[in-house]
């Protein structure tokens, strides 16, 4: 029995065991049973009031939309009755303009009706006085016109007649001041004795090939060349020499040098000769400088400024009648000197003011004063005496002399230009012909520079893109080909090349 009771205790534990975790295990989901419903008690409380906070919201803003449209609708039910007062009061105003306009034509119309029976009244009046006239003079209206005609013909050419005559009277009066005009040389430019050694220089070529890079692609070195210098570059057959043409000698001595240069550095293309050529043109306005203070210094004349110095330099490269004007000066200066010192007047100041006499025609301006007229103003701002002015303006008999070294410097100048040799006038106006071109030319509005080349058979123009287009230079070349036929007189034909180039340059840094 032992054994049974060792059995059977051992099982009974187990057995109550299980059944105390099975109690318990039933109370704790038993509990857990209740906290769920509690929360979900809980949430659907909490679920039902946000529901009636949602609903709440909702209707308040259905409330402020509902006041949002209806206020919009307001304002666009105001805006269109605004908009329709505008359209009856427009309507109103064309209603208004129509009935006046109709009654205008109204008016137009019996007026029209008005003047066309009037019309027709004054044609019949008309025609009643033109008979009655006729019937008076006895003549037709065929024959009154010619008549009238006639009478107009002869009262034309007795007004012309003596038009002819006042002009003819007033030229003969005019003639010896127009003659003396017409003699003085206003801004001439270097020309010796032998035109053709005046007006084209040559220059040695190392070999031929150099011919074809100054002429460079599609002929742009020797064009650029020509623009800015203004000269004519001839290339033919003459082994390892070109020909630079121009009647004045600074652009032919520019064009030279800066020729010279190119070829001894090799670099030949546009932005090149540009350089050398502006390098030139400064030394050239060294030169000028130093070609006036030599002369100068030769005379010991001083207290000369800066700007007289120049022109006189300027002189160096300009003649008057073949005859160099600054050699020219030179000698005047010398002779009334000599002159002053026979007579006993000023000496210094003779040789001052006949040094001075032809300094105008070295000023750089374009007024159309003669040379005496600009020498006196450029002396007058120096601050020269007087009589240095006065010298200067009489030595073509401009004004009267008043002092005894006025008319030292007449003589001294008459001698000089009077010596055999000295000038040559048939040479001087083929210059001023040139000079006469290239001042028609630069006289047109939009003209930069001229350049008469080829003897002045040629004359280029170099215009102001901004100024003058395209459509506009066709026009300015015939005006100018115009105005030269009008003005000149020369052999042949002269060519007007016109030339409008647009350039720009830009730098990246």
């Amino acid at each position: 029995m032992d054994w049974i009771v060792l059995i059977i205790l051992p099982l009974a534990g187990l057995l109550f065991g299980w059944t105390i975790r099975w109690l318990y295990a039933r109370y704790q989901l038993t509990a857990s049973e209740q906290r769920a419903a509690r929360v979900k008690q809980d949430a659907i409380k909490e679920a039902e009031a946000r529901k009636k906070e949602i609903l709440l919201e909702a209707k308040e803003q259905v409330i402020r939309d509902r006041n949002q449209q209806e206020r919009e609708t307001r304002e666009r039910r105001a805006e269109l009755q605004r908009y329709e007062r505008r359209v009856v009061q427009k309507e109103e105003a064309i209603d208004k303009k129509t009935a006046q306009i109709e009654k205008a034509e109204q008016m137009l119309a019996d007026r029209e009706r008005g003047l066309q029976s009037r019309y027709e009244v004054l044609g019949k009046e008309e025609e009643r006085y033109r008979s009655e006239l006729e019937r008076i003079s006895g003549l037709s209206v065929a024959e009154a016109k010619a008549l009238l005609i006639r009478n107009l013909e002869e009262e034309a050419r007795h007004d012309a007649q003596a038009l002819i005559n006042k002009i003819e009277q007033d030229a003969n009066l005019a003639g010896e001041k127009k003659a003396r005009d017409i003699l003085v040389t206003t801004i001439q430019r270097v020309a010796t004795e032998v035109t053709g050694e005046t007006t084209i220089t040559s220059v040695t070529l190392p070999n031929d090939e150099m011919k074809g890079r100054i002429i460079g692609r599609e002929g742009r070195n020797i064009r650029t060349l020509e623009t800015i210098t203004g000269v004519d570059i001839i290339i033919d057959d003459t082994p390892e020499a070109v020909v630079i043409s121009c009647f004045d000698p600074v652009r032919r001595e520019i064009a030279k040098i800066a020729l010279e240069r190119l070829i001894t550095d090799g670099r030949i293309h546009p932005a090149r000769i540009e350089e050398i050529v502006a390098r030139v043109s400064r030394d050239i306005s060294q030169r000028i400088f130093e070609e006036g203070e030599k002369v100068l210094f030769d005379l010991g004349i001083h207290n000369i400024n800066q700007e007289a110095i120049r022109a006189l330099g300027r002189l160096h490269f300009r003649t008057s009648y073949g005859q160099n004007v600054l050699q020219h000066s030179r000698e005047v200066a010398i002779i009334a000197g000599v002159l002053a010192s026979e007579v006993g007047a000023n000496r210094e100041l003779a040789k001052r003011a006949a040094l001075l006499h032809d300094i105008g025609k070295g000023a750089e301006t374009d007024s159309d004063l003669n040379h005496a007229e600009i020498g006196m103003d450029m002396a007058r701002k120096m601050g020269e005496d007087a009589r240095v002015i006065n010298a200067i303006g009489s030595h073509h008999n401009d004004i009267d002399p008043t002092c005894v070294e006025s008319v030292l410097v007449q003589i001294a100048d008459a001698i000089s230009a009077a010596r055999p040799g000295a000038r040559k006038e048939t040479l001087d106006n083929y210059v001023k012909r040139l000079e006469n071109l290239e001042n028609i030319a630069e006289g047109f509005t939009g003209v930069d520079r001229a350049f008469a080349i080829q003897a002045g058979r040629e004359l280029r123009v170099l215009v102001n893109n901004e100024s003058v287009n395209d459509a506009q230079s066709g026009p300015l070349a015939r005006e100018i080909a115009k105005k030269i036929e009008d003005d000149l007189r020369y052999p042949g034909r002269i060519k007007i090349t016109l030339i409008r180039e647009t350039r720009i340059v830009e730098y990246a840094r």
